[in-house]
């Protein structure tokens, strides 16, 4: 039985990302019941805990509101250490704000180029022993600084110990491919190269980088979301079966999908800017960091062997939405085949969840005319619904595995991608509120792409009547 972290440390406590995203994931943790352990924030910032109780609440009056109950019962488990992260000191001081508890947690929310200092100052005052590591995106820039991280979080905890976040993962409607395919009978007998044509996937911004040019200019499309979040629906959606539902029997099956990916060509990929990015604040005046990127790849196993593989995601592109489309292979039938169009199931992941199959059927009025409908199951995430930071810090303190990169998983995507980043490959500029580049053309799903509509149940597809 695995035992359960009886004390979270986060590192970073006074930055971005614990304002917008980790102190309302605490608060819903311990809302649910599923918080009751001390809590230490770990930061260099001058503060003492009053300063960070109040930091708690203003990020809960702006994401997402304050539970009276739920917040009193948070400040009540909360600590704090002020330190910096290069002075053994500061652990020293973590090691007694810990006091009894011998199987923290410690999450570091900071930048990757402290992780070693960290890691290495938490082996030396034994506040690892015991412990697990929680670590934030990006592991690594490329496949050299992937293995090098590794290697640093390895030298200290057990590859069991560390559990890498990527939030994505932690979103019920990607795990609900999963549940898709592998709780309906159904689906087994079409789910293969015999039937399916082509696959596209599109993750679909209509925002642009919001104050984050400096971070998003030394990081691009490709790593910032495709290696991660892209590749992890990827392989939800093309693993086998696997022999049990244990968190590495899972993942067991998900490197095996990355291992018969061969790397990216250059042919096989358009890499987009969009007009105006150059002028944000932190972006380089000529930039060529991607804000779009599309990609053709294979899956050279027994299921997918010459099924093409379409990626696309984007910045300032007209819609929020991620969505899966799957075109099946014409039915060899004595309709004329001007008159069909492929049927299709779609997964919208969001910004609602939608399962639909796209079919042909008789359009009114006399005579062979056929139309294009689709059968669709769909609902909104619920309000109570839990957030994906909540999930895997719920599921990291638990010992559970399942929502988390493994160290060969991270090695895998980085060696699929890693070619093309290094070539100096073409940026193309985009106007904002379109799908792209023109030259997007070159790296296209037979047919077109399927460009998803928000609000609408029906998808418009080129050439075909939405």
């Amino acid at each position: 039985m695995t035992t359960h972290s009886d004390a979270l440390v986060f590192f970073g406590a006074t930055g971005d990302l614990a304002y917008k995203k980790i102190f309302p994931a605490l608060q819903a943790m311990v809302k649910r019941g599923h918080l009751n352990v001390p809590v230490v924030g770990v930061a260099k910032a001058g503060w003492n805990l009053d300063q960070l109780r109040a930091r708690a609440h203003d990020s809960l009056e702006k994401h997402g509101g304050v539970d009276p109950t739920a917040f009193e019962k948070l400040i009540g488990l909360l600590r704090y250490v002020d330190g910096d992260y290069q002075d053994a000191a500061t652990f020293t001081a973590l090691r007694k704000a810990l006091e009894d508890a011998h199987r923290p947690a410690h999450y570091l929310a900071i930048p990757p180029i402290l992780f070693e200092t960290v890691v290495g100052h938490l082996a030396e005052s034994n506040c690892g022993r015991g412990a697990r590591v929680i670590v934030e995106k990006p592991f690594g820039h490329d496949l050299a600084s992937a293995q090098e991280l590794n290697k640093v979080l390895l030298g200290a905890f057990d590859e069991g110990d560390v559990f890498r976040i990527d939030h994505y993962l932690g979103k019920r409607a990607v795990n609900n491919v999963l549940a898709f395919r592998f709780a309906n009978t159904f689906v087994e007998a079409f789910w293969n190269r015999t039937y399916i044509e082509s696959v596209q996937i599109t993750m679909a911004e209509d925002f642009g980088v919001q104050g984050r040019g400096g971070f998003y200019d030394q990081t691009g499309t490709i790593r910032d979301v495709v290696q991660n979040h892209l590749f992890q629906v990827l392989s939800n959606l093309t693993m086998e079966p696997p022999v049990g539902f244990d968190s590495e029997s899972v993942r067991d099956e998900k490197v095996k999908v990355l291992k018969a990916i061969p790397p990216i060509e250059e042919k096989n990929l358009v890499r987009g800017q969009f007009r105006g990015y150059r002028d944000e604040n932190g972006v380089a005046k000529d930039s060529q960091t991607e804000t779009f990127a599309t990609l053709k790849l294979e899956i050279n196993s027994w299921r997918w062997k010459g099924v093409p593989f379409y990626i696309r995601a984007g910045k300032s592109l007209p819609t929020t939405s991620t969505e899966i489309v799957s075109k099946f292979r014409k039915p060899p039938t004595l309709i004329p085949d001007s008159l069909l169009v492929e049927n299709h199931l779609r997964l919208r992941l969001s910004p609602e969840v939608t399962i639909a199959m796209g079919m042909m059927a008789l359009a009114p009025g006399e005579g062979l005319s056929l139309q294009t409908g689709e059968m669709v199951a769909s609902h909104s995430p619920r309000a109570d619904e839990m957030d994906a930071y909540e999930r895997v810090l719920g599921a990291a303190m638990a010992g559970d595995s399942s929502l988390f990169a493994r160290e060969d998983y991270v090695e895998e995507a980085w060696r699929i991608v890693e070619p093309v980043l290094k070539k100096n490959t073409p940026i193309y500029q985009y106007s904002p509120n379109t799908w792209g580049p023109d030259e997007v053309e070159r790296v296209t799903p037979p047919g077109g792409w399927q460009n998803p509509i928000v609000g609408h149940e029906a998808p418009s597809v080129a050439g075909q009547a939405a």
